[in-house]
């Protein structure tokens, strides 16, 4: 029997804290379970530790996997995409303007296009004859001609196209994109190169992960029969192999306990693990019998100038099946010094764009009809340009002040051209896009903003971006 004159005492600050202690607790866990990052959507196999997990872009994204096709050595704009009919006009002539010192300082007479432009699409955009077949894709394409960049010598400039930075060390755009978006493919890594059988200048510095955690780094692909390194099994027996992996994953964790979260041991756990799933996913990537011969006849796979980057194309193709975040595709080696032709221009770029142009246009066109375009960002690009005047009597040089790139699918607005050059097709004289407003346009189509993705590092909130970058919104559907 209780007495009616007694009231409870009330509780104290402390005793409330301990007595709800696991009632916020659970609160908190419920919230971070709903976020993807922490636990949403993790498989029982998968750990929470797994830096590769899907988060949750910041707005809703057009593209959920990047192919970039990067055409190592520097295209030249006045005879792909940017045609400029005063070359011809003054072909031989010296060129009637001031023109900085340019990478070798070997200043020659003004060189027209070998090759004629033709108007393609319902657009009406003008390609060169040395593309036919991605000329039939403009309608999906938006072609930059006002690219600049900051450097004239390759080893910084593709640093600073893959990096947004002049030198090495800093992530590259696919780390970056991993970083803030992970990957929705479990066996195999969020990041890769398909290497056609030429590094970059700069080495597989172009692809690290720099500051952030290495599990974000690329994953170099080699072309040929075995593209990753100790790709089988050490253990033939399948028991005894996952014996060894759960044994040295109950390592790891013991070490994470005793000397805290570091990242580099997530990495390294994570690594491991992925490694194992690989060992079965790569061999079923690579191997292309199944697919049919109009397929393997769409990516030119039937004639020798276009078999190896035709495969890496499609092998491209069947990871954004899979979920893979970022696919890189390097140039096939033509013998001409990919496509910086200081010389020999009219048969150096005439071998490398046959090398290229059935693959992408099939890649394109294959996207397209399995209805995977409108989620996949395209985008074709090289470090720099080239000068609209000779180098030697048949070469051009390095031009960073004005060059050509394209992007298709993932929310690109098909059919546009932006921007333009002068009429000599060597400084970009309207609507300049820098490599920060491209990367900032790839985020933003990814569904980030590249303001918000940040990294703490050195004291500093680091971004792909720096301290600049617009998105280009008249590309953007």
């Amino acid at each position: 029997m209780h007495c009616n004159n007694y009231r409870p005492r009330p509780l104290t600050r402390r005793e409330m804290l301990q007595q709800g202690a696991n009632g916020f607790g659970a609160m908190a866990l419920t919230a971070l379970l709903g976020d993807s990052a922490f636990g949403g959507g993790v498989s029982p196999n998968q750990t929470n530790l797994d830096p590769l997990t899907p988060h949750s872009p910041h707005f809703k994204a057009r593209a959920t996997s990047v192919i970039f096709l990067f055409m190592d050595g520097g295209p030249s704009q006045v005879d792909t995409f940017d045609p400029k009919p005063r070359l011809a006009l003054e072909h031989g002539q010296k060129i009637k303007m001031d023109v900085p010192p340019t990478q070798f300082d070997n200043v020659g007479k003004v060189l027209q296009s070998p090759w004629s432009f033709k108007q393609y699409g319902q657009s009406g955009t003008p390609v060169s004859e040395l593309f036919p077949e991605i000329a039939s894709c403009v309608d999906d394409m938006a072609i930059i001609r006002s690219m600049v960049a900051e450097n004239s010598e390759h080893t910084n400039a593709n640093y600073f196209i893959h990096s947004g930075f002049g030198r090495q060390g800093r992530p590259s755009m696919g780390a970056w994109a991993t970083y803030g978006l992970g990957s929705m493919c479990r066996d195999l890594p969020g990041f890769v190169v398909l290497n056609s059988g030429m590094i970059p200048p700069g080495g597989m510095d172009c692809f690290t992960s720099g500051f952030l955690p290495a599990s974000y780094q690329g994953s170099l692909f080699r072309e040929g029969g075995e593209p990753v390194a100790d790709l089988h099994p050490a253990e033939l027996d399948p028991k005894l192999q996952t014996g060894k992996l759960a044994l040295m994953k109950s390592l790891d964790q013991g070490a994470l306990h005793r000397y805290g979260e570091e990242s580099k041991l997530e990495a390294a756990i994570s690594n491991y693990e992925l490694a194992f799933r690989m060992q079965t996913a790569v061999p079923d990537l690579m191997d292309i019998h199944g697919e049919s011969d109009a397929t393997k006849q769409l990516y030119g796979l039937n004639a020798k100038h276009s078999q190896v980057f035709g495969h890496q194309c499609l092998v491209a193709r069947r990871m954004v099946e899979r979920g893979v975040r970022f696919i890189e595709l390097l140039c096939p080696n033509t013998g001409n010094d990919r496509w910086d032709q200081h010389g020999n221009l009219k048969a150096g770029h005439e071998l490398n764009a046959a090398a290229v142009d059935k693959p992408i246009a099939g890649l394109l066109k294959d996207l397209k009809s399995r209805g995977l375009l409108d989620s996949t960002l395209i985008v074709w690009a090289g470090e720099f340009g080239r000068t609209p005047m000779a180098q030697g009597s048949d070469g051009r040089d390095h031009n960073p002040f004005g060059f050509s790139i394209w992007m298709a699918g993932g929310g690109v607005k098909g059919g546009t051209v932006y921007g333009s050059t002068d009429d000599y097709g060597y400084y970009a004289v309207e609507n300049k896009v820098t490599v920060h407003d491209l990367h900032a346009t790839m985020l933003h189509l990814m569904g980030m903003d590249h303001k918000r993705l940040t990294y703490r590092f050195s004291g500093r909130d680091m971004r792909l971006t720096d301290v600049s970058g617009d998105v280009v919104q008249a590309v953007v559907s």
